[in-house]
């Protein structure tokens, strides 16, 4: 069976897909409680200035960065081990059923995707830098940082997993297997990756208009999982996004606000740098991906149907 006929392995009826979309959902609200809380102590329990940072963000209260980035991942984890429950009980099925159509997560290719990108990401801040080194200060302060690259490496593959897991994992194989066919699940999935962003402080600096790398990420990822038949390349590249955003430069409107090495204090705008990202790097990428893993059938697994396959009971 290919990635998205794994769907139907288990049990798939549409109640166990809602069911489960409304647990993940209800944990992640039940999740936030502890950032709250924590939020709500750091006011020292005013009401009017906690609903003020509630609608922007916590970090404006002065909260740790690294706290607040834990307690963000947190609400993940949770998610993650909700929908790990869900695909063993109510889907009865395997849980490396949703990440791979593997027999097993092949690591090699997690790794290999997180440190490619991890080195496309360092050099070109390096190269923003030396370019336009005014906008970059200095910000390496030990504790706070060596604190911060433990909760990154450690905790911050929770997040991305838990994205990548429900967006190019779970509703990809449940919308394949509904509609019977690759490019709505594709489709669907990506938009709605970029549209959960949309509640990200880069959208008030930066406009709608950032909505396009957001988007263009979620349809790059999409496409990688679907030509390589499983979600081990997204989850590296992923990961490794967001740990190098946390730890090596930070600014003042991000969502991730850390005790990193660099403070860009350029003013919020978008370059062409995420223009040549989402057109240029993006398809670059997946042409040395397919190089690499031999991928074939381009049409077929990208907007071909998806037949049921014959599932051999044990």
């Amino acid at each position: 069976m290919d990635f998205i006929q794994k769907g139907f392995s288990g049990q798939n009826n549409t109640w166990r897909y809602v069911l489960t979309i409304t647990l993940v959902f209800i944990g992640i609200q039940l999740a936030s409680i502890p950032l709250a809380i924590a939020a709500f102590f750091q006011v020292d329990g005013d009401m009017q200035h906690f609903i003020k940072a509630a609608e922007t963000t916590f970090m404006e209260i002065g909260m740790n960065s690294s706290l607040f980035l834990f307690l963000m991942i947190f609400t993940f984890i949770v998610a993650l081990l909700i929908l790990y429950l869900c695909v063993k009980y109510i889907h009865k099925k395997k849980f490396v059923s949703i990440v791979t159509s593997r027999v097993k997560i092949d690591w090699k290719r997690v790794f290999y995707a997180f440190i490619l990108w991890g080195s496309i990401s360092v050099i070109s801040i390096f190269v923003g830098m030396y370019l336009t080194p005014e906008d970059y200060i200095w910000n390496f302060k030990p504790m706070p940082f060596f604190t911060l690259l433990i909760v990154s490496f450690l905790f911050l593959p929770f997040q991305t997993s838990a994205e990548e897991l429900i967006f190019r994992g779970y509703l990809m194989q449940g919308l394949g297997t509904l509609v019977r066919n690759r490019w709505f699940p594709l489709i669907a999935t990506s938009v709605i990756f970029g549209l959960m962003h949309g509640m990200n402080p880069e959208i008030e600096k930066l406009g709608y208009e950032v909505m396009i790398f957001y988007i263009g990420t979620g349809f790059f990822y999409g496409i990688t999982t679907l030509m390589d038949e499983g979600t081990e390349l997204a989850l590296g590249l992923h990961a490794s996004n967001n740990i190098v955003a946390a730890f090596l430069v930070t600014t003042d409107w991000m969502v991730f606000r850390t005790d990193a090495l660099y403070v860009d204090v350029s003013s919020p705008a978008i370059g062409i740098d995420m223009y040549l990202g989402v057109f240029v790097v993006y398809p670059v990428l997946l042409v040395m991906f397919s190089k690499k893993y031999q991928w074939k059938n381009w049409k077929i697994k990208l907007f071909g149907k998806v037949e049921t396959p014959i599932i051999h009971e044990k």
